[in-house]
């Protein structure tokens, strides 16, 4: 079969559309042949090296498919079913293997594209607004690149569950995705200083939380905007990770909190990963939630993908199409 391969960490270039061996299933596995993977950020981070990975390996940790065929001590799967799953790596391939524990079955009604795009960056966004910083009404949040694939369904589960929202984002073709998406305020961070337009918005009130995914650029000034013992959670690292950081810094400006949170930790039972799931695409079957991809790629053109998403020049979600 056909797979993105990476032999040495680097950019984008470094992975290679090669051929390897079809695997098969062992116990307690599904052979899954893949309609679509997601691109995301974490594929670049294990890619560059700046999240190291044995050598050689197959990119990609979300995907969604038919399956092909069942591992021994298998229920509840069978071949031909409909699957998505996340947070196995080597979804860059015509087929992969995963764990039957990771397996979600997509629900009548979704096609396989919209799970591949939704489950890992939905999932992601769930947890945040409902465990990391579980929102309120009437509280204010500030959600860093609201046109991504995270940041549109973020914005809109900020809003079911009542509070106001603040995106940040860099073109006016996003800023109409994030209000499409139902913010309430978009910053355009390339023309306007994010924390002069957020205090404008809110003045002292300032922030009970703030969602950030982009890290080195936005940091220091997030932790300006938030209010006595709010909330800074720092779920991505898109422009670099912080630096070395005073941890008095944040008693003098107003006994806040920091967290470091991952999808892993909040899937990390098979219970919790039904439940997330199974609001998330419940979500996204009664039309409550809506699932944009932004960009589609043939498997071979991976290094498109990365470069068009490291260049954030996407919005919504992207795919590879193997």
């Amino acid at each position: 079969m056909k797979a993105m391969r990476v032999h040495e960490p680097g950019g984008s270039e470094v992975m290679k559309y090669e051929d390897i061996d079809t695997p098969q299933p062992g116990e307690g596995e599904l052979l899954v042949n893949l309609d679509a993977c997601g691109v995301n950020y974490i594929d670049t981070y294990q890619r560059s090296g700046l999240y190291p990975m044995p050598l050689p390996f197959t990119p990609g940790n979300e995907g969604a498919g038919k399956v092909e065929a069942v591992g021994d001590g298998v229920s509840g799967f069978s071949a031909g079913d409909a699957v998505c799953y996340t947070g196995v790596v080597g979804a860059y391939a015509e087929q992969a293997i995963i764990p039957a524990a990771k397996a979600i079955n997509c629900p009548s009604g979704i096609g396989t594209d919209t799970a591949a795009a939704v489950l890992l960056q939905g999932m992601t966004a769930h947890y945040l607004c409902h465990d990391t910083y579980p929102l309120k009404q009437d509280e204010w949040c500030l959600v860093h690149a609201g046109a991504g694939g995270v940041g549109l369904l973020l914005i809109q589960m900020a809003k079911m569950l009542g509070a106001n929202v603040i995106a940040t984002v860099s073109t006016d073709e996003k800023a109409e995705l994030a209000k499409g998406a139902g913010a309430d305020h978009v910053i355009i961070y390339t023309t306007q200083d994010f924390e002069e337009e957020t205090l404008r918005i809110v003045g002292d009130r300032k922030l009970d939380v703030v969602y950030d995914s982009v890290a080195q650029t936005t940091f220091d000034k997030g932790l300006n905007l938030l209010r006595r013992r709010g909330l800074m959670v720092l779920y991505g690292q898109s422009s670099g990770p912080v630096g070395p950081f005073e941890l008095n810094t944040l008693n003098g400006k107003g006994s806040l909190f920091v967290t470091r949170p991952s999808l892993v930790h909040h899937t990390f039972t098979r219970e919790e990963l039904e439940n997330r799931a199974g609001a998330l695409l419940g979500m996204v079957t009664s039309g409550k939630l809506d699932v944009r991809i932004g960009a589609t790629f043939p498997l071979a053109e991976a290094k498109a993908a990365h470069d068009a998403l490291e260049g954030r020049q996407t919005t919504g979600k992207v795919l590879l199409k193997p």
